[in-house]
């Protein structure tokens, strides 16, 4: 078996020196994990890690007939319908300015790419105690003063539901950057000759070339953008808790999946079963979710 891996004169030596720990790292905080929790969903997990009592698929359905779960998942549709057409403008609009900068293109794409490398705790924070704090020292709050518009809660007022702009403007700022540097690699794809060959046929620069011949040509790269737009906000967890829980815990309200299933699972009950069978639910969905987008926008097909 020794031999197999390492291959004829232990050519292979060094491949497993430098894959086998992070191997190792992924089997023991990845999988390990995902099939621990797939088998703890088939029992009644009470404060235990180790449970005898089988329950097969009574944990699925419970999960399926609550309705705090159920509007869980109407959370993430209605952050989904905000925050994947934003974050899909803006991040092409981003891309579509640098890559007409004749001048200090690296500067820009680095400006608008480096609020990726911020954590979404320490964002999440900042948004929340300096951005749009409830309070008149708040950012959002003082240019509103100036105006002479009252102060506002923004992450307790519900009517109407100010919480939403703070956790999609967070979350924008976060990511929109990363999405930028897909568009921008596909926009440099793009054969200049295509441009050459539409101004020859009177195709005026602007929307009209953007609409005929750089939209089309970003198809691929839209896709894929599209699909991990809506797979991130599936795993939306961070802002959430961050931004909407206090001292008094978590408010009843923009409860997404994750959060739901954390205090579920880690909360005064303790139903890691529960959690467990609401965490396999969650991943189906995605992996469905997925897999219908990828076949309706035909990911993977051979372009015309």
């Amino acid at each position: 078996m020794i031999r197999t891996l390492l291959g004829p004169q232990n050519r292979n030596l060094w491949f497993w020196v430098f894959v086998g720990p992070f191997a190792v790292g992924l089997a023991l905080f990845t999988y390990v994990p995902l099939l621990w929790s797939l088998w703890l969903s088939f029992f009644d997990a009470h404060n235990t890690v180790t449970p005898t009592d089988f329950v097969g698929l009574d944990n699925y359905a419970t999960m399926l007939g609550d309705d705090a779960f159920l509007r869980s998942l109407g959370t993430f549709l209605l952050f989904s319908a905000f925050i994947v057409p934003a974050t899909y403008v803006l991040s092409l609009g981003l891309a579509l300015m640098v890559n007409r900068v004749r001048f200090a293109q690296a500067f820009f794409r680095s400006v608008f790419f480096l609020p990726t490398a911020c954590s979404y705790v320490v964002a999440s924070l900042v948004w929340k105690l300096s951005v749009f704090n409830g309070v008149r020292f708040g950012l959002a709050n003082t240019v509103l003063g100036w105006f002479g518009a009252d102060q506002t809660a923004w992450l307790s007022t519900t009517h109407p539901p100010w919480y939403w702009l703070v956790i999609v403007t967070v979350r924008l700022w976060l990511q929109a950057g990363f999405y930028m540097i897909l568009f921008l690699a596909g926009l440099q794809r793009i054969s200049p000759r295509l441009y050459e060959a539409a101004a020859v046929d009177g195709a005026r620069p602007g929307w009209q070339t953007f609409r005929h011949i750089t939209f089309p040509q970003l198809r691929a790269t839209s896709v894929a953008v599209v699909l991990l737009l809506v797979i991130n906000a599936f795993q939306a967890f961070d802002e959430f808790y961050n931004l909407l829980s206090d001292s008094r815990g978590y408010p009843p309200y923009a409860r997404p999946p994750l959060v739901y299933l954390y205090y579920l699972a880690l909360g005064s009950e303790q139903n890691l079963g529960l959690g467990s069978a609401g965490a396999v639910i969650l991943a189906l969905i995605i992996a469905v979710a997925t897999i219908v987008q990828a076949r309706w926008f035909g990911l993977g097909r051979k372009e015309d």
